[in-house]
């Protein structure tokens, strides 16, 4: 029973791994795979079947066959272990070591010599010669087709036939046996050749394909932390300058007694808030959501990963004429279920449906492949993605979002955000009405009644309280 439980286990732990795999490394694994099936599939067609005439031929005979098939065993071992590497170097990962060719090279040569041995000996007829011979050069040319360009693989394969013909003729070969043999050996090398390069050429233009959209992706990120900088650099630059200056000339002021050094210090405490409120308004335009751009994304995300992509509702009230609050928050959900869609299942169609009741708006993501599996997770990340951060962004406008299956292999998100629901400021509090301060305009008259700078001197105000003021998070 435990023999079986563990058998149980190890194929559920193959799919997993299997499920856990991008769509590529799926393809890659599966050509590999492949290949070193065939190895063992002409293993047990052309080089053992032939050899059930060995057993009526004498000591010798059975001796060299068996020693032919041992050999032939190392060689398909060899050739799996170096199908990997030959493929990462076929497509430029990284360069196959050529000492591992050595040992397949000399049993290359060794099985060659067994099988014209054992023609030398009459232990094989003459119908089965052509067959042996084809199984012969498989395992080595497989990896070995991987390594070389396709002209020279040619060419080697030529020189060997040529020598193997040769010798075997040498040996008492003649006739029609010798004319059948070297055309199924050359029948062989066209075999391996036409099969595996095409193999390797596809998986490497779909590896580089993928490390393209990764460098593009790498190359976005960058620009964006780069226009970031930017605008953070525009916003702060003149204002710490002003400060700086500022400062120095109330430093200056105050040594010489002079009173006016607080009105100088009460103009550095005006730009800084106004700088505050600045970088919030930059930070804030960063981190909101917009819903018509969210679902153009998606569609396009998905798309490029073969996923169809059906959007309902898009171009209706609900998703142009929501409040922007509403449409944010949205885009949000948009943003989460496309990115957890390709990381979870293995779909092949996902629909996103906006609709508008009389007091909200409601979204919901639908993709099938999903099986058990909840592609936003359950659990607290931190609350800035997943079921738990959308519940919390949402939740901030009064409104719900819930996950789960939704039959026939299907998982389904939905979204309800209400359509009075106001701004929230980044903290989660709602946001003034008042359009927000700017550091280029002129100053109001401070909190402790003095006008403009210049002015009578009066009693410096309070400094505010840092925690009372609301963070970025």
């Amino acid at each position: 029973m435990k023999g079986l439980r563990g058998v149980i286990g190890r194929v559920r732990g193959w799919r997993r791994g299997w499920h856990e795999r991008s769509k590529l490394q799926r393809i890659d694994l599966y050509t590999r795979v492949t290949l070193c099936s065939l190895v063992w599939l002409f293993l047990l067609t052309w080089g053992l079947l032939p050899l059930g005439t060995v057993f009526d031929r004498g000591a010798w005979a059975v001796a060299i066959g068996a020693t032919l098939l041992a050999v032939n065993v190392a060689q398909s071992v060899l050739s799996n272990v170096n199908v990997r590497p030959a493929f990462e170097h076929y497509r430029g990962a990284e360069p196959f070591p050529r000492r591992r060719l050595r040992l397949p090279a000399v049993l290359l040569v060794v099985l060659s010599g067994l099988l014209i041995a054992l023609m030398a000996v009459n232990g094989l007829a003459d119908r089965a010669l052509p067959v042996m011979a084809m199984d012969v050069p498989i395992a080595f040319g497989i990896p070995y087709a991987l390594l070389v360009p396709a002209r020279k693989f040619l060419l080697h394969a030529a020189a060997y036939i040529a020598a193997f013909v040769a010798l075997l003729a040498a040996f008492g070969g003649t006739g029609t046996p010798l004319l059948a043999t070297a055309l199924s050996m050359a029948l062989a090398a066209v075999l391996v050749i036409s099969s595996v390069r095409p193999s390797g050429w596809s998986l490497s233009v779909m590896w580089q394909a993928e490390e393209a959209r990764d460098m593009q992706a790498r190359l976005a990120v960058a620009e964006e932390r780069l226009r970031f900088g930017r605008d953070m650099h525009d916003v702060l630059g003149r204002n710490l300058s002003v400060i700086a200056l500022k400062s120095e000339l109330a430093v200056e002021l105050a040594q010489r007694g002079n009173p006016a050094a607080v009105d100088q210090m009460v103009e550095v405490q005006r730009i800084a808030r106004a700088s505050q409120q600045e970088v919030r308004d930059v930070v804030r335009g960063y981190r909101e959501a917009d819903l018509p751009t969210e679902l153009m994304g998606a569609r396009g995300v998905l798309q490029a990963a073969g996923i169809s992509v059906t959007v309902e509702g898009a171009d209706g009230p609900a998703g142009i004429g929501a409040p922007a609050a509403v449409q944010a928050a949205l885009g949000w959900v948009v943003r989460e279920t496309a990115t957890n869609v390709l990381r979870h299942g293995d779909p092949t169609h996902c629909s996103i449906r906006l609709t508008r009741t009389r007091d909200s708006v409601v979204l919901e993501v639908e993709n099938d492949g999903a099986g058990a599996t909840d592609p936003l997770g359950g659990g607290n990340d931190g609350g800035g993605s997943g079921l738990a951060g959308l519940r919390e962004r949402l939740g901030a406008l009064g409104g719900t979002v819930t996950a789960g299956p939704a039959g026939d292999d299907l998982f389904r998100v939905t979204a309800t955000v209400p359509l009075t629901a106001g701004r929230p400021d980044p903290g989660g509090r709602a946001a003034s009405d008042g359009p927000p301060p700017s550091g280029g305009q002129p100053a109001a008259p401070d909190p402790g009644g003095r006008t403009a700078p210049g002015g009578p001197p009066a009693a410096s105000p309070p400094s505010p309280d840092p925690s009372a003021l609301p963070e970025e998070r």
